[in-house]
């Protein structure tokens, strides 16, 4: 503990867990400056046919000590190899040589900057002839025996994540991030904003970094780092944005859109879209360094590309064809990652995203249910879809496919310890890097087109057919409407916020179009008369014909399909309003008093998951929850006191 009364003040604390922490295993790891690696405390077994690592040429006690523990504590989490460790220890000879002259008198390695012992470090190496040659494993670790320093010096930082200028996710709670996102190689790296605008910027995202996905944030820095920068190279100086003029953002916009040129236009726009809430932002907030100018004056709605012909383009449903399903489906077990096959057999049975069954926990993920029509008990599947907010989704599941979950989860909870699973996630990654996450998406889509490829599955081209993950929930959602499934229970499947995003999804086959429309072939205003094989005209004043006539009106002109609690009566020719709401306050929205017993069940059910909510600390969710909740008891108590409920009523079927 030499010299440690000049250490940095909270310094002292940080130093004495590093002694603590190599005081393990009686001290072995703190007394001995040569390690044995063959010892079974350690790997037990030479590396590249070498028995030790050794650190007595470090003459600095207080960094060969931050030494050691940046070898054991990334060792014993698997973040190195014995191998790579041991290649580390390979360079000691120049690093020790190299410390011992620069910074013999140094308390730690926190009190360098990077840069300086960086250039240092290669001037050294160059100046001793040592040749470093990136292409080759060597070299590289030669560079990489500094990222020592850089683990020392995050180790020491005591600050809150937000205050830095790396934020870490995992060190951010409440940041609404995928099971399927490894958070430890997840940050926001603000160095890239300048100086003078950073920490305007840095208090922003404090604002959205628990509201919006980690994702988004992602995408919004980039769009504002690139504002910054376009200005910065141009000659703009430390308080422009304060100064900001038309003339300002119209040069932008021009130059952002060239800079663009034949790339997304969605992307595009939201380079304006994201700045225009950014700035409107700070200035409401009234940041020191916000615009002066009104925003509205600064950035118009003209100035975001109009992209709705590309969105809906890139929208289009893309389903796997039956043959290729097949041959996929039944050549399944040859996966070149067998552990990835009960994830594919989840996904081609219920339809839910990747991230949601990568997402399920062992000890919740299968529940049995009571049926009392058939008088026993059915499996469900449990899951949290991120999504949409939804915190507990149940949908049953046949008995072979839950002998397969229960399966999967006798072998988690066999493999699992809080320490390489403590999140119990039912397809966990156990070691490496990863470890403590869900399995790679990456890989299980990798490992599919490696079985297409081995199994040479083609198109009716003959090219080896590819499609993204995604596609097989679009197909399954196919799959239910073609069995005769109500459009709403789909959605309730699925996990989707609104009827029409499932509309979107579960169209049918041109097979099972012609079967509908063949059934409808009566209706036709003109029929065949089989005796003289002419077509005579349908009687409109017969109540045969009144009712064809209203028949072909409401197929024409309106689009009435049954929905939760209700019929909607919306006009064919009109969008759906409430893709992002609830019907209940849609004007062609009709519920009657038939409709109680499922205001009642839906109410019971929205108050379980405002509890579920709450135990699980998801406040967002358990307000839009209880706002749906309010909605529902309103409306429930104007159908029991009006009966019936339509806010235009007649006038819908008026409407020309």
């Amino acid at each position: 503990m030499k010299n440690l009364h000049v250490v940095k003040r909270g310094q002292v604390n940080k130093y004495e867990e590093i002694i603590t922490y190599l005081s393990q295993d009686e001290c072995y790891w703190l007394n001995n400056d040569v390690w044995d690696v063959t010892k079974e405390i350690f790997i037990g077994d030479k590396v590249h046919n070498c028995k030790h690592i050794n650190f007595e040429n470090f003459n600095n006690v207080l960094l060969k000590n931050e030494i050691k523990y940046y070898l054991l504590y990334n060792f014993r989490n698997k973040n190195l190899t014995g191998q790579y460790m041991m290649s580390l220890a390979n360079g000691f000879k120049h690093f020790s040589s190299f410390l011992n002259k620069y910074y013999y008198n140094v308390n730690s390695f926190n009190d360098i900057e990077y840069k300086e012992i960086e250039n240092k470090w290669k001037f050294y190496l160059a100046n001793n002839s040592v040749k470093v040659n990136m292409q080759k494993s060597g070299g590289q670790t030669i560079i990489s025996i500094l990222l020592v320093i850089k683990f020392i010096i995050k180790f020491y930082d005591n600050r809150d994540e937000t205050e830095k200028d790396v934020w870490y996710i995992k060190n951010i709670k409440g940041v609404n991030v995928r099971a399927t996102q490894n958070m430890s190689a997840n940050r926001l790296n603000f160095k890239d904003i300048p100086e003078y605008y950073r920490e305007t910027v840095k208090r922003y995202f404090k604002t959205i970094i628990t509201k919006k996905s980690f994702s988004l944030c992602c995408n919004i820095l980039t769009y504002i780092r690139y504002f910054f920068t376009s200005f910065y190279s141009r000659g703009y100086k430390d308080g422009f944005v304060e100064n900001l003029q038309r003339e300002d953002i119209e040069i932008y916009v021009y130059l952002l859109l060239n800079d663009r040129k034949g790339k997304s236009k969605s992307q595009t726009a939201y380079y304006i879209s994201y700045l225009r809430r950014f700035l409107e932002y700070i200035q409401m907030a009234q940041y020191d360094k916000a615009p002066k100018k009104e925003v509205a004056f600064l950035i118009f709605q003209d100035d975001i590309p109009n992209y709705s012909i590309e969105s809906n383009t890139k929208r289009a449903v893309k389903f796997i064809p039956e043959p290729i399903l097949k041959q996929i489906d039944n050549n399944i077990m040859d996966l070149p990652h067998p552990e990835f096959i009960p994830i594919y057999i989840l996904l081609r049975e219920t339809g839910w995203r990747g991230t949601d069954i990568l997402n399920l926990r062992y000890d919740n993920c299968l529940e049995q249910i009571w049926n009392n029509k058939e008088q026993k008990y059915n499996y469900y599947l449990c899951g949290e879809i991120t999504k949409t907010g939804i915190a507990q989704l149940k949908i049953p599941v046949r008995d072979k496919v839950a002998e397969m979950v229960q399966k999967c989860i006798d072998k988690a909870k066999e493999l699992s310890t809080e320490e390489n699973n403590s999140e119990k996630y039912l397809f966990n990654t156990y070691e490496g890097k990863d470890k403590g996450y869900p399995l790679s998406k990456r890989i299980l889509v990798y490992s599919i087109y490696r079985l297409i490829s081995d199994k040479n599955i083609t198109d009716v081209k003959g090219d080896l057919y590819h499609f993204k993950l995604h596609s097989l929930r679009h197909t399954r959602a196919k799959e239910y409407v073609e069995q005769g499934m109500g459009i709403s229970v789909i959605q309730q499947i699925l996990g989707h916020q609104s009827l029409q995003m499932t509309v979107h999804y579960a169209t049918v086959s041109e097979n099972i179009l012609y079967e509908k429309w063949k059934k409808t072939e009566d209706l036709d205003l003109f029929r065949v008369n089989t005796e003289t094989n002419e077509l005579e005209q349908v009687d409109l004043d017969s109540e045969d014909g009144q009712n064809l006539v209203r028949y072909e009106y409401v197929k024409k002109n309106l689009d009435a399909v049954k929905v939760p609690f209700g019929v909607c009566f919306k006009l064919a020719k009109l969008p759906c309003k409430q893709q992002m709401n609830f019907c209940l306050t849609c004007a062609s929205f009709c519920t009657t008093v038939e409709n109680i017993p499922e205001y009642e069940e839906e109410i019971e059910n929205v108050k379980k998951q405002i509890n579920i909510s709450e135990r699980c600390g998801r406040e967002l969710w358990a307000e839009k929850n209880r706002t749906y909740l309010k909605l529902l008891e309103d409306t429930l108590e104007k159908v029991r006191e009006q009966k019936i409920v339509h806010k235009n009523g007649k006038s819908r079927e008026e409407v020309r």
